[in-house]
C-alpha cells in the first residue's frame, strides 16, 4: 500500500512545486488586463465591435483572477514558509496590495466592460462582493505593510522604491471604483455614506502617497533604479491618474446624493485638482519613459515588473476622461485616446513576455542566486519581485 501511494504523493509534490515562487506581484497582470477593458469603454468614441473586445479583456481578467487565487491558495497551503517569507521581504511585501487592486479592478470592470456580457444584476452583485473584499484587503495592506517596514524590514530612505506606493494606492482604487455602486444602493443615507466613504478613502490615500512620493523622488535623483526594476517608475502614475478618476466619479455621483452646494463644490474640485495633477502625471510619464529607454539600451530584459506599464497608464486614461467630462475640452479626449494606445501596446508587450516566460518555465523557477549576496533580504528579494 505504501508503494502504491508513493507515485501519487510525488506527483502532488511536483505539481505544487510549480507555484512555490508564485508571488503576489502576479496580481499586477490581472490589474493590467482588467483596466484594458474598463479604460477602453470609457473612451470618447469607438467602433461598436470594440465593445466586445473590451468585454473580452474583462472576461480574461476574471479568469486570470480566479486562476491566480486558486494557485496562491495552493501556495499558502503547501509552501507556507515562502508565503510568510514574502511578508517579511521588503521588496515583495508591498505587492500584497496588488491582491486588493486586482479584486477591485475586476469588480469595477464588471460594471463597465463586463455588464453587457453578464447582465446588470450579475455585474452589480459581483462588483459588490469584490469591492467589499478588495477594500478590506487594501485597508489592511495600507496599515500592515508600512508597519512591517518600520518594525521588521529595517529599510532605509536610500532604498526607496516606487513599489512602496502600492499599499498606499490601494484605497485610492476603492475611492475611484466605489462610486460606480452608488446608484444601486437605496436612496438616502446608504448612497451618501458610500460616496463620502470614497471621499475619505481618497484623502487617506492621497496624503499617505504624498509623504512616500518624496522619498521615491529623492532616491531617483540620487541614483537610478536597477535595470530590472526601472519599469516600476510607472507605478507613480497610479495614484496620479487614479486620484483624478476618483474625484471625477465622486463628483459624477454627487447630484441628488449630497446637498446641491456640496455637489457643485465637488464638480469644481475635479477641475482644480485634476488639471494640475494630470499635468504632473504627463511630466512623470516622460521622465519614466526616458529611464526605461535608457535601461532598455543597457540590456533590460523582460520581468514581471513590465506589468507596471499597464494599470498605472490605464488610470491616466480614465483620469483624462474624467477631465474631459468636467471641462468639455476635446484635448482631454485626445489625451485619453493617445494614452490608451500606449496602454494597449504595453499590455501586448507584458502579456507576450509573460506567456513566453510561462512556457519556458523561467518565470516560475527559483530566483537565481547572486554571486555575492550583500544581505539575505536584498539579493534574493529584488530578483523575486522583478520575476
Amino acid at each position: 500500500m505504501v508503494t502504491a501511494a508513493q507515485p501519487l504523493s510525488t506527483t502532488s509534490v511536483l505539481r505544487t512545486e510549480r507555484v512555490r515562487h508564485l508571488g503576489p506581484n502576479w496580481y499586477a497582470a490581472v490589474m493590467g488586463t482588467a483596466i484594458l477593458g474598463s479604460a477602453g469603454v470609457a473612451l470618447p468614441a469607438h467602433a461598436a465591435g470594440l465593445r466586445d473586445v473590451f468585454a473580452g479583456a474583462w472576461a480574461l481578467s476574471l479568469i486570470m483572477l480566479v486562476t491566480l487565487l486558486a494557485a496562491r491558495t495552493v501556495r499558502w497551503v503547501h509552501h507556507r514558509d515562502r508565503a510568510r517569507a514574502d511578508l517579511l521581504d521588503p521588496a515583495m511585501a508591498p505587492f500584497y496590495a496588488c491582491l486588493s487592486m486586482a479584486l477591485l479592478a475586476v469588480g469595477g470592470g464588471a460594471l463597465t466592460a463586463g455588464r453587457a456580457l453578464i447582465g446588470t444584476g450579475a455585474a452589480v452583485a459581483l462588483d459588490a462582493v469584490l469591492f467589499t473584499a478588495g477594500t478590506a484587503v487594501g485597508l489592511a495592506a495600507a496599515v500592515a505593510v508600512p508597519y512591517l517596514m518600520a518594525v521588521r524590514h529595517r529599510v532605509e530612505p536610500a532604498q526607496a522604491s516606487p513599489a512602496w506606493l502600492l499599499p498606499l494606492v490601494a484605497p485610492m482604487v476603492s475611492a475611484a471604483l466605489g462610486p460606480l455602486l452608488v446608484p444601486y444602493l437605496p436612496a438616502g443615507q446608504p448612497r451618501e455614506t458610500l460616496l463620502l466613504g470614497c471621499l475619505a478613502l481618497f484623502g487617506l490615500s492621497l496624503l499617505a502617497t504624498l509623504l512616500m512620493l518624496s522619498l521615491v523622488f529623492a532616491r531617483l535623483v540620487s541614483r537610478p533604479l536597477p535595470l530590472a526594476l526601472t519599469p516600476t517608475l510607472f507605478l507613480v502614475l497610479g495614484p496620479l491618474g487614479q486620484s483624478t478618476t476618483a474625484v471625477g466619479r465622486i463628483a459624477d455621483g454627487a447630484p441628488g446624493v449630497v446637498p446641491a452646494a456640496d455637489a457643485r463644490g465637488l464638480a469644481v474640485f475635479v477641475v482644480l485638482y485634476g488639471v494640475p495633477v494630470m499635468g504632473f502625471a504627463l511630466l512623470w510619464l516622460a521622465l519614466a519613459t526616458a529611464h526605461v529607454v535608457r535601461a532598455r539600451r543597457q540590456g533590460m530584459r523582460f520581468t514581471m515588473s513590465w506589468w507596471a506599464f499597464t494599470f498605472p497608464v490605464g488610470t491616466c486614461v480614465t483620469g483624462a476622461m474624467a477631465l474631459a467630462r468636467h471641462t468639455g475640452l476635446a484635448v482631454y479626449d485626445a489625451l485619453a485616446v493617445g494614452l490608451y494606445a500606449l496602454l494597449a501596446a504595453a499590455w501586448l508587450a507584458a502579456a507576450t513576455g509573460t506567456v513566453r516566460g510561462l512556457l519556458s518555465g523561467e518565470l516560475l523557477a527559483a530566483p537565481r542566486t547572486a554571486l555575492v549576496a550583500p544581505r539575505p533580504e536584498t539579493g534574493r528579494t529584488r530578483s523575486d519581485a522583478a520575476r
